[in-house]
């Protein structure tokens, strides 16, 4: 088609394109693009997740190694902060305010440190989880990976920091009149399911404090209320025999508990299952199991946002 002007030229109109008048996202599907960093199906994150698995461990232990490296014993301080800790608690709960209520050393010592260790484990995944994301914005804005790398790693890390401590755990279990028996094998699917609560765990933080980088302010305060209401430095059924039964049942059920009793339980003859709360294995892969999907979730909800802003 052609069209004549007014001094007798000859102007050929346009020929009409097929991709006239679609909007840009329709052009972007009938040509199969995508939005750069957009946030993958949940399989499919799973999928890219598990095939970061060697970077997840690598990166987990560089972090361990490089944790201690300014320091002249090196490596030690992963047993050594633990140890001296339970030491502390200890010489004030156990001797000054005689917070053991009539438990007999032999089981008291065992029962304070296994606590001490098995809560630092949760404690340090959550402060990890903080920081995993707004600790590495260099790495994150740098390279394309799922960001849930970062904080899965970082509880990694702290799995293989509590396996160092549980060699001198066995030493102290052991030299206190606690015996190896078939029970100890019970440690392991305790501690496989307090890691997936904790990475849980370390996920939900690392979403929330990649917006709020205060919280890693605020969170040895929540920490260390959590701890005294977890029973790391006494026997809740114990201390709280003359308490109203609903306040020691609520205690016994959270999970920093149920996970440091379900190790005590497997370790320490003596500790027999009276001072376990009922179901206590079906509450503790309960609490794995709901705060290791909702935490997934909850921070692949907000893939596309990490590093923006």
């Amino acid at each position: 088609m052609s069209d004549t002007t007014h001094d007798g030229a000859i102007a050929m109109s346009p020929t009409p394109s097929p991709d006239d008048g679609l909007s840009p996202a329709q052009l972007a599907a009938k040509y199969g693009l995508s939005v750069s960093g957009a946030r993958p199906g949940l399989f499919e994150y799973v999928r890219q997740l598990w095939g970061r698995r060697h970077f997840i461990l690598a990166f987990s232990q560089a972090k361990l190694t490089a944790q201690y490296s300014q320091a002249k014993l090196g490596q030690l301080w992963q047993v050594a902060t633990p140890l001296l800790n339970a030491l502390v608690y200890f010489l004030i709960f156990g001797l000054i305010l005689e917070a053991n209520r009539g438990m007999p050393t032999s089981i008291y010592v065992p029962f304070l440190v296994t606590g001490v260790f098995v809560f630092t484990f949760t404690q340090s995944s959550v402060m990890a989880g903080v920081r995993a994301i707004a600790g590495n914005l260099g790495l994150v804005r740098a390279l394309h990976f799922p960001r849930a790398s970062l904080p899965v790693s970082f509880a990694l890390q702290q799995l293989q920091q509590l396996l160092f401590s549980m060699i001198v755990l066995v030493v102290i279990v052991v030299a206190f009149g606690s015996f190896p028996t078939w029970s100890w094998f019970l440690v392991l699917p305790a501690l496989a399911l307090q890691f997936v609560f904790n990475t849980g765990l370390a996920l939900i933080m690392a979403r929330l404090g990649s917006k709020t980088p205060d919280l890693a302010q605020l969170m040895p305060f929540v920490m260390r209320t959590w701890m005294y209401a977890s029973g790391v430095m006494f026997s809740i059924p114990i201390m709280l025999a003359d308490r109203p039964a609903w306040i020691a049942d609520v205690l016994m059920y959270n999970p920093a508990a149920i996970y440091m009793d379900l190790v005590r339980f497997a370790l320490i003859d003596g500790y027999g299952s009276a001072n376990l709360p009922s179901h206590v294995w079906a509450a503790g892969l309960g609490w794995a199991a709901l705060i290791g999907c909702a935490g997934f979730v909850y921070f692949w909800k907000a893939e596309e946002r990490y590093g923006r802003g």
